[in-house]
């Protein structure tokens, strides 16, 4: 009788880190930061019709790197549990940690359990009811480990490298078009330049009113930039 093929589980999980790293790594990076009047997300996306970053609820917005379809099943997932606890509940009941924990579930329980770990890692934004009330940053890789972000976050590939360069301008007193602007050369990098083209970017600022999430682009982007 021939005797089933071993492979230990720690070479099984090795694999499947590896795996999705490698997936995450092709893809272009974001970052994400507090400046002075709430959380700004800039992320590399030449196309106009795929979004890496959008609106979950009132106060909370999800950005996502690697494999578009599998983080967009979970942008998805997010908005169904946030309207569905909000209609529920309350709208105020809605909140960062409690999806960010959801996310992290079913990362894990994929990466545990399936042949193929999701190429992605998320990001989960909210800020708070006011300027006393801190903003909060959740960062869940692809085997369901979250990292709660203080001023920025990196995410995708060269991570590492773009975290370096971004922290030496970074200042949580920043302005919008600051922090935007300093994002955009942290991506780019030295051999490189970012146009507004090459970007999508996205606020959550309490001055916007109850929907905290707004886009920037198009000639408002351009200026910025300039």
């Amino acid at each position: 009788m021939n005797m089933p093929f071993y492979v230990a589980p720690e070479q099984v999980m090795k694999d499947r880190a590896d795996y999705a790293r490698k997936g995450i790594a092709r893809g272009r990076a974001l970052i994400a930061l507090t400046f002075d009047e709430g959380i700004v997300i800039v992320a590399e996306n030449a196309s106009n019709t795929l979004r890496k970053v959008s609106e979950i609820y009132d106060r909370i917005a999800f950005a996502g790197v690697g494999r578009y379809n599998e983080f967009d099943q979970l942008r998805v997932a997010g908005v169904r549990h946030a309207d569905m606890k909000g209609f529920s509940f309350s709208r105020d009941d809605v909140d960062a940690r409690t999806l960010a924990n959801q996310y992290a579930q079913s990362l894990g329980q994929v990466f545990t359990h399936e042949m193929k770990p999701m190429e992605v890692e998320i990001l989960v934004a909210e800020i708070g009811h006011d300027e006393d009330e801190p903003d909060q940053m959740f960062h869940i890789l692809y085997d369901g480990t979250v990292n709660d972000e203080n001023d920025f976050a990196v995410l995708g590939g060269e991570a590492e490298a773009i975290h370096s360069r971004f922290a030496e301008d970074y200042s949580a007193s920043m302005t919008l078009a600051a922090g935007i602007t300093a994002a955009a050369s942290a991506l780019a990098g030295s051999e490189r330049t970012l146009v507004a083209a090459d970007l999508e970017v996205a606020e959550l600022a309490r001055r916007n009113g109850r929907r905290t999430f707004r886009r920037v682009e198009g000639a408002e982007l351009e200026a910025m930039l300039a």
